[in-house]
């Protein structure tokens, strides 16, 4: 199986020069053209990217996330929900990357096999990193009026959460 993970994208690149070779098409400039098309819509994701990135860093490094999840502390224990996951559960819409460190975290300190591994690992596979979407593509195109957009994703998010709280435990 690891040979052909380790082949499977060679492969794809050999097929995808064969297949424009094929059709007599030539694959070099037709690969240049598009990183010179693409180079312009880098340059406007960027700005997004970095306020987004930065915005992120200063709620994780002020400490604000840790005092929050300690106010919620007693809600989730009347309610007999492991404390430890609702930092994956809150910042997965905010940051994929800062949620696999979380969810990596409770790896460590649990084991992946655990009840908690288990439940993190469902909430990071079943939510969606929404506000990096919403602020990343939304801004890269230029759509100021965002609508419903955030507030569905969210609830998805939120929904997402909920049902692993709810079939998580009847499987582990």
């Amino acid at each position: 199986m690891k040979v052909i993970s380790n082949l499977f994208i060679p492969i794809i690149l050999v097929f995808v020069i064969s297949y424009g070779l094929f059709k007599k098409t030539n694959v070099y400039d037709s690969f240049i053209k598009g990183v010179k098309d693409g180079f312009p819509l880098l340059l406007k994701m960027f700005p997004s990217l970095l306020a987004m990135i930065l915005a992120i860093n200063i709620f994780t490094n002020s400490g604000l996330v840790e005092d929050f999840f300690s106010f919620l502390k007693p809600i989730l224990i009347l309610f007999n929900i492991p404390f430890d996951i609702l930092p994956i559960a809150v910042m997965r819409p905010i940051s994929g990357s800062f949620g696999l460190a979380l969810l990596n975290d409770l790896y460590t300190q649990y084991g992946p096999d655990s009840f908690i591994g288990v439940l993190s690992s469902v909430i990071q596979g079943s939510s969606d990193t929404t506000i990096y979407i919403i602020t990343l593509y939304f801004g890269t195109v230029g759509i100021k009026k965002i609508r419903y957009s955030l507030w569905v994703g969210l609830l998805a998010d939120l929904a997402a959460v909920i049902l692993s709280l709810v079939i998580v435990p009847l499987f582990f």
